[in-house]
């Protein structure tokens, strides 16, 4: 290993060209396992596979591979993108092209291998096949990259995630991985590199989308003896997990982003703000800059270049509200984390009163890659104002889920209909969630909008930070803004009226809508609808004098999903009825006297004693006790129960 080590420091890193010798080609051949003269046998390890039963699946093949196939090698690697494929299984024999199974659980092992070692492929798990020149083909198995999902992508980002294995710097470094970095801190000043930045137009690939460029040249110039970089990887919206697949599948190049931009800004020191709960991430990307020291790429005089960066890790605390910059500076500072006026912004006075850029984990992701392949390059993907791709956490009712990337300027039909291949059960399309708590519904009547900084803007609507739940036709939107404001008001830092008074008084009022009310007086309807009037004015208010982003988009969930879902809002108030048979306040239940054989089960399990009746004749349900749980649903063997 330490020959390798040296290897790759001296033949590969600090070589001046960009085209490697041919035996150093060779050599990084056989690191990338593109060469092989034994079979490898890859598996996804990030979160998602962990859940499906990745674990348990290693173990097995780790067994088979020791009593039938010795000389096998058995790799971890990152998440490929499909969620519902996991635990995903690549085998690559020597000289062929790889074989992906999906949903690969330890049962299904030994048959699946004695199947491929033996010519004898169970296709009902095949999703496809991979490879390049020189690799023979399976005849009559599709290519991965022409599936749907992966064929309507532009995987820039995420070209690694999945190819290799996460935890081996020597790997990342054989695929042109740190090289880039090496050139940049030997050859670029500081204002060279945020000038190639800022011509790339790369913008923050989260919030408002700022220019990057811009924000590091803010920083450089802000006159101080030292400055920070801080990357925030916090990524608390319900919904999100495109940061966490990044940090599992591919921490090296984060890293190397990470330590250009701290380049660029003159920085000796930059911190990853890390998500409480994530673990497996933590972990997996500490090693990557433990190693990553260990090849003198951090620490003092790199490579004898004269620059100094160390990367450190922090945890945040738990709050959602502690992703808001300043809200995070104070966080790192070790003091509660509360928002702050601006300005001054931290690019002049942020952490520890010294200038301070604050980039997210997909925009860091890229700045190898333009360093690399240079601005002009960059420019040619997506739109003339958002160029790049966008990664998006697809989830919910689509028939397929995962991470995906794609080129700025798709549209978010082709996104659905494509990508996560319409929705699930032919239910009918309702909206997509863009952004998490605080974001917008994309609806029928946008669905051709795309994926543009600009166009979103003008609509009203953030991009966020890659949530995009797709919503069928069996949510309730009222009951999912209930939702939604339940999420903000528990996370609502209490420092400004507007948004600790007016996240609590938005959703009694909604919780109040998805209820029964109490009487029947002629005067409850016009209270609930008054109260729901009310919403708009408290949102109003709060987007134009709550302190933070927190409670500026707050309100937003509600007021796009009364734009657009009105009438639902509407049913509720006066007709209390939930389209989608969700609110459990507004449903009704009653017992079919033809289908009830009186055995009692309904009556012993309620809760409240709504249900009366004598043994073996039917029963019935008082409808003013009933609270609408729904546990003689359940629980009757016989279909008796009616609901609507």
């Amino acid at each position: 290993m330490e020959d390798l080590k040296k290897f790759l420091t001296e033949k590969v890193l600090l070589f001046e060209s960009d085209t490697l010798p041919s035996e150093t080609e060779k050599v990084l051949q056989q690191v990338r396992r593109e060469k092989t003269d034994k079979a490898v046998i890859f598996i996804s390890s990030g979160t998602s596979s962990v859940i499906a039963g990745a674990e348990k699946t290693w173990a097995a093949l780790r067994s088979y591979i020791d009593d039938t196939e010795p000389g096998t090698e058995l790799v971890k690697v990152g998440c490929t993108g499909p969620s519902n494929y996991e635990p995903l299984v690549c085998i690559q024999l020597p000289g062929k092209n790889k074989l992906y199974f999906r949903n690969i659980t330890e049962e299904k092992v030994d048959p699946l291998l004695n199947g491929v070692f033996h010519s004898d492929i169970n296709k009902d798990d095949l999703v496809g096949q991979s490879g390049s020149r020189g690799f023979e083909l399976w005849p009559g198995i599709p290519f991965t990259e022409e599936l749907a999902f992966f064929s309507h992508q532009k995987r820039v980002v995420l070209n690694n995630c999945g190819c290799y294995d996460p935890e081996s710097i020597e790997e990342y470094i054989a695929r042109g991985g740190y090289r880039v970095y090496v050139k940049v801190i030997r050859h670029y000043t500081y204002e060279e590199v945020c000038n190639i930045i800022e011509r790339s137009g790369l913008r923050g690939r989260s919030g408002g989308g700022y220019l990057t460029g811009l924000k590091w040249k803010q920083a450089l110039n802000a006159g101080a003896s030292s400055r920070y970089l801080v990357c925030n990887a916090k990524e608390s919206d319900p919904g999100a997990f495109t940061d966490r697949t990044i940090l599992e599948s591919d921490p090296h190049r984060l890293i190397e982003g990470i330590a250009i931009g701290a380049y660029a800004i003159g920085a000796s020191t930059a911190i990853v703000f890390f998500r409480q709960g994530s673990e497996h991430a933590r972990k997996r990307l500490q090693k990557a800059i433990d190693t990553a020291r260990d090849y003198g790429l951090l620490g003092h005089n790199i490579l004898s270049s004269g620059y100094n960066l160390d990367i450190i890790i922090r945890k945040e605390p738990g709050a959602f509200v502690c992703g808001e910059e300043t809200a995070l500076l104070n966080t790192l500072e070790g003091k509660r984390g509360m928002p702050q006026l601006k300005p001054p912004y931290p690019t002049t006075a942020g952490l520890f009163g010294k200038p301070t850029v604050i980039n997210n984990v997909e925009t860091l992701m890229n700045v190898p890659l333009i360093m690399q392949n240079g601005p002009e390059w960059f420019r040619t993907i997506g739109t003339e104002n958002s160029p790049g791709t966008k990664i998006f956490a697809i989830a919910g009712k689509g028939r397929m889920t995962g991470v995906a990337e794609v080129e700025m300027g798709t549209t978010f039909r082709s996104i659905l209909a494509d990508i996560a291949d319409g929705l699930k059960e032919g239910k009918e399309f309702k909206a997509i969630m863009l952004g998490g708590a605080s974001g917008s519904f994309i609806t029928t009547e946008t669905l051709d909008m795309t994926v543009d900084y600009d166009v979103l803007h003008e609509n009203g609507i953030g991009m966020g930070s890659g949530g995009f739940v797709i919503i069928d036709e069996n949510t309730c939107m009222v009951d999912l803004v209930r939702y939604y404001m339940e999420f903000i008001r528990n996370e609502s830092c209490g420092k400004c009226i507007p948004c600790r008074e007016g996240t609590g008084r938005m959703l009694e009022i909604l919780e109040s809508v998805i209820r029964k009310p109490l009487n029947e007086e002629s005067g409850t309807t016009l209270e609930r609808f008054k109260g729901v009037m009310q919403l708009e004015t408290i949102a109003s208010v709060m987007k134009d004098t709550s302190l933070c982003g927190l409670g500026q988009n707050a309100p937003n969930p509600f007021m796009s999903a009364l734009k657009n879902f009105r009438e639902e809002f509407e049913e509720h108030i006066f007709d209390r009825k939930c389209r989608a048979n969700i609110c459990r306040g507004l449903r009704s239940f009653s017992i079919d006297v033809d289908k009830c054989t009186g055995c009692t089960a309904c009556a012993a399990k309620c809760p409240v004693n709504a249900i009366y009746g004598t043994r073996l004749q039917p029963f019935f349900i008082v409808e003013e006790k009933c609270i609408g749980c729904g546990i003689c649903f359940d629980i009757c063997k016989f279909s008796a129960i009616n609901v609507k």
